[in-house]
């Protein structure tokens, strides 16, 4: 029997979330992903190779898509192998500003909330997550992150904000999540980490 996942209208990350806690949910067949434009689907057809899963795609319309995976079983193994073979080692994430990458910075703010998003869904999450300079905004009131950080927090994940960070931007009195580090600890963090990930 295909199953079927409905991410029109769905901005990235979530095509690829859906899609891979269906997948997860399926011991073995066919999944069928509605998706509304092109990246959507590169970004499912890596998923579909991470996963040995086989795939497919037909354009429905303009803009719509049907995306078919193809699961056998014991791709959870193969799946499962694959993040193994990444590598060992915690991983701490280094967040120093509130919006990712350069060039348009309403574009990178959107960019940033999806990161923390993605990150939420992981199997295997970071030890640690460092803000400093204007990152110290995204664990403060206000921020549009809030949520996913502080889900973050509550599975284990360390949460840290730069305190000199704080204070030069005033927002000493509206941390929400995670607490206040210094410079050393911020560097001692990145020494001992298996691999710094930086967005």
């Amino acid at each position: 029997m295909t199953q079927q996942v409905n991410a029109i209208g769905d901005a990235c990350p979530l095509p690829v979330v859906k899609t891979k806690k269906a997948l997860k949910e399926m011991a073995e067949g066919t999944l069928e992903v509605l998706v509304d434009n092109q990246i959507a689907v590169q970004n499912l057809e890596r998923l579909a190779k991470a996963s040995a899963c086989a795939f497919s795609f037909v354009q429905d319309a303009q803009d719509h898509f049907t995306v078919t995976l193809v699961k056998q079983a014991g791709g959870d193994e193969a799946q499962d192998a694959a993040a193994c073979a990444c590598g060992g080692g915690s991983t701490v994430v280094a967040v120093g500003s509130n919006h990712m990458g350069d060039g348009d910075e309403a574009l990178g703010k959107i960019l940033i909330k999806g990161f923390f998003f993605a990150l939420t869904q992981l199997e295997m999450l970071p030890e640690a997550i460092l803000f400093y300079n204007s990152g110290a905004y995204l664990t403060t009131e206000g921020s549009e992150s809030l949520k996913d950080i502080e889900a973050l927090s509550n599975a284990g994940v360390e949460i840290l904000t730069c305190g000199t960070c704080l204070k030069h931007y005033g927002l000493e009195d509206k941390l929400k999540v995670g607490g206040a580090t210094n410079m050393y600890a911020i560097v001692e963090k990145q020494m001992q980490a298996g691999r710094i990930l930086r967005p």
